[in-house]
């Protein structure tokens, strides 16, 4: 993210500088005729679109689920996208208030150069968002009990109804993914950093995304809380590093939870995905007396072999990448602090002596003129 400069001058409106400084404003706007629109019954079913969560179902005691008498559920479709967007803009509405409202006031207390002053951003908008999430994920996980019976992993699969609180939280993170991406305009972001955060914008909204088409959501929400919690330690550590470079115990707690991550990722990818929906679908060939695995798109049964591999695979390769860049890191790191240890301290120069000044050399020092001869102001004592 680059520094905003505010100037007095008022750019032209429609201009890059004009939507720049006031896009939080025209968001706000938008957001706003979507609110209004509730209020007229001619427009209120176009805005219900964007604003509530779609596809809900009323479970009751007929259906076969006594326990769940009467709960609403939800499953996902193609006007989940219209959700998606409104959220988006949400997101971008409370981005600009944390960034205006806190971020900038610390920022011209602390006086950051631009490197520390774009990366402070950045950690500061993460953190926010990372906390939320891995708050609000874990009170899913224990009110669903995903974490005291990980059966329920796969157990009952494919997952298409999901509680409230699950749907809007896979609605809420594809919004602020997707939010990222105009942002990198809206923070004047550096063309070399661009790139790096494409990356790793892609990786979270291809995960998501995919495990919620895939009905996997479940899965994906504890990977997630996992990951948004050692997310959240990085970004904490590094506004600690900002604000005292000597703090250093947040990065090494880190980087071993960093490790660890990666391994219960891979572990519960393969638990759930490679023995848990396969065990599950030999099972259901058995009973059914089928020859081979057909996907039911109608039913959203995702659980074949070629979608199984394909998930682990793209699954065990993100882990790879992100070890890989993990690696190099802390070789790169290690191999300048080991330069900066080896290199011996240069001895203090000896001072030379202080340099006469132009009136002493006029004069002399002590009467006497450079050229060994007396000077004027000696002379004339002399005389008198």
């Amino acid at each position: 993210m680059g520094i905003r400069k505010k100037t007095n001058k008022n750019p032209p409106v429609l201009s890059h500088e004009f939507v720049i400084q006031n896009h939080a404003d025209i968001v706000s706007c938008v957001a706003m005729v979507f609110l209004l629109g509730l209020m007229f019954e001619v427009t209120s079913k176009v805005a219900v679109l964007f604003i509530t969560v779609q596809y809900n179902v009323t479970i009751s005691a007929n259906e076969g689920l006594p326990e769940e008498s009467g709960v609403n559920h939800f499953h996902h479709g193609l006007k989940d996208l219209a959700t998606v967007f409104f959220y988006m803009m949400v997101a971008i509405i409370m981005h600009a208030i944390i960034q205006e409202y806190v971020l900038d006031k610390i920022n011209r207390k602390m006086h950051f150069s631009k490197t520390k002053h774009s990366k402070f951003n950045e950690s500061g908008q993460l953190s926010a968002f990372y906390l939320v999430s891995f708050g609000w994920g874990t009170n899913i996980l224990m009110s669903e009990n995903f974490l005291s019976n990980p059966v329920n992993l796969w157990e009952g699969y494919p997952h298409t109804l999901m509680p409230f609180q699950m749907k809007f939280y896979f609605i809420c993170q594809l919004g602020y993914w997707l939010h990222a991406l105009p942002e990198l305009y809206f923070q004047k972001t550096k063309k070399e950093d661009i790139p790096r955060q494409l990356v790793y914008i892609a990786l979270y909204l291809v995960h998501i995304a995919g495990a919620y088409i895939l009905n996997l959501n479940r899965l994906a929400l504890v990977l997630l809380v996992f990951h948004y919690f050692v997310e959240l330690l990085f970004h904490v550590s590094r506004l600690v590093y900002f604000s005292n470079e000597k703090r250093l115990t947040g990065f090494t707690v880190w980087a071993v939870l960093f490790v660890l991550g990666r391994l219960l990722t891979l572990s519960l990818s393969v638990l759930t995905v490679g023995f848990g929906l396969a065990n599950a679908d030999q099972q259901g060939l058995d009973l059914a007396n089928a020859d081979q695995q057909v996907l039911d798109l109608a039913n959203g049964n995702f659980n074949v072999l070629f979608v199984r591999i394909t998930v682990l695979a793209t699954i065990c390769m993100t882990q790879a990448f992100m070890m890989w860049k993990f690696i190099n890191f802390q070789l790169r790191r290690w191999r300048e602090q080991t330069k900066t240890q080896a290199q011996p301290l240069k001895p203090k120069k000896p001072q030379a002596p202080k340099s006469k000044s132009k009136k002493d050399k006029a004069n002399g020092v002590n009467g006497v003129s450079s050229n060994g001869a007396d000077s004027p102001r000696v002379k004339k004592e002399k005389s008198s």
